[in-house]
């Protein structure tokens, strides 16, 4: 058994591959295919995996299906409830319609409303509450003492983490080579699982997390060598919008990320049209979070056999007219 027989805990490498056990029967491998064109165009070798192609369009539905799969049968008759922009919301719904447990989600008020639709599809109760995640999650944990649901958190939680390690695990056992990866970081569920992977496969590969400059508690955190967050959440990329790292991903990040790096709005953008051009996928503004931070570091990285992540595809209609015009105040 991996490192959480005992209870909550730092997961393990184990851990992610009893992860990918249970996920198996569910969800399959995700595309990884290197980018021609677009490592052309960087002077390096590019893969990118493409979570836009999970049943939710977003890689959250590794863990939150992960999480559910190890409720107890108590558990599962009490209901769940979480807070999310979306993405974890939707896998939260998606894997508790696969159960038959009853989900709660607290979305903030101005939440991606295709998100919130795509949540009531899935069959939640979707609440709109607060100005962004973090009071959307203080309203969940206050629904988790009032109405006795198990509360799931999109990051601070051993089982989300292994679960979104499998994404890493498929990323090098297919491309044992890759010198480093560079993933998306919000809450830092996805970077810990895949760093935590990716490191006990391969210690000597580099992992890059990237985060909103309006955004980026991680990168102040580090700065700072202490965990502490930021006063606002400025950014449209919504799935990087948590504004208070956790513990667990905090730790995890600390001791397994090498460097993180941060990219204005602008730069998100032109990530989301570059991979419309180049690989013909829609990427939300958290899902080309990666391929801007390779932008970014292309001189740095020039060369080297990159691995990045289009960690979602979620992007309404409004938010892509005005990416591809150019236009609006990002």
């Amino acid at each position: 058994m991996g490192g959480l027989s005992d209870g909550p805990a730092e997961p393990t490498f184990v851990d992610v591959l009893l992860a990918r056990r249970r996920l198996s029967p569910h969800l399959r491998p995700s595309p990884f295919h290197e980018s021609l064109a677009l490592g052309q165009l960087l002077g390096l070798r590019l893969w990118i995996k493409y979570e836009n192609h999970q049943p939710t369009v977003a890689f959250k539905v590794r863990g939150t299906l992960n999480r559910m799969l190890n409720l107890s049968d108590e558990e599962r008759a009490r209901g769940v409830v979480t807070a999310s922009a979306g993405n974890h919301g939707q896998g939260v719904s998606w894997a508790a319609g696969l159960l038959g447990v009853r989900a709660t989600v607290v979305a903030p008020e101005h939440a991606n409303p295709d998100k919130v639709e795509a949540m009531r599809t899935l069959g939640a109760e979707v609440l709109l509450w607060g100005r962004d995640f973090d009071e959307a999650d203080e309203k969940a944990r206050e629904l988790e003492r009032e109405k006795g649901f198990v509360y799931f958190h999109a990051a601070d939680d051993p089982w989300i983490i292994a679960g979104h390690g499998t994404a890493g695990l498929e990323m090098v056992e297919q491309e044992p080579e890759l010198d480093v990866l560079v993933v998306p970081l919000g809450a830092g569920g996805l970077v810990s699982g895949v760093a935590l992977a990716a490191k006990a496969m391969r210690p000597d590969i580099e992992v890059i997390g990237v985060q909103a400059a309006g955004c980026a508690p991680f990168f102040k955190s580090r700065q700072e060598g202490r965990l502490t967050d930021v006063e606002r959440a400025d950014t449209f990329a919504d799935g990087l919008a948590s504004r208070h790292p956790t513990d667990l991903p905090y730790r995890m990040v600390d001791r397994l990320v090498d460097d993180i790096v941060v990219t204005t709005d602008e730069e998100i953008r032109r990530a989301v049209i570059l991979l419309l051009e180049k690989t013909h996928h829609l990427a939300e503004g958290a899902g080309a979070a990666g391929t801007a931070g390779v932008v970014k570091l292309r001189e740095r990285l020039a060369g080297r056999r990159v691995g990045t992540i289009l960690s979602g595809g979620n992007l309404n209609r409004e938010v892509l007219e005005r990416a591809l015009t150019d236009a609006g105040d990002w």
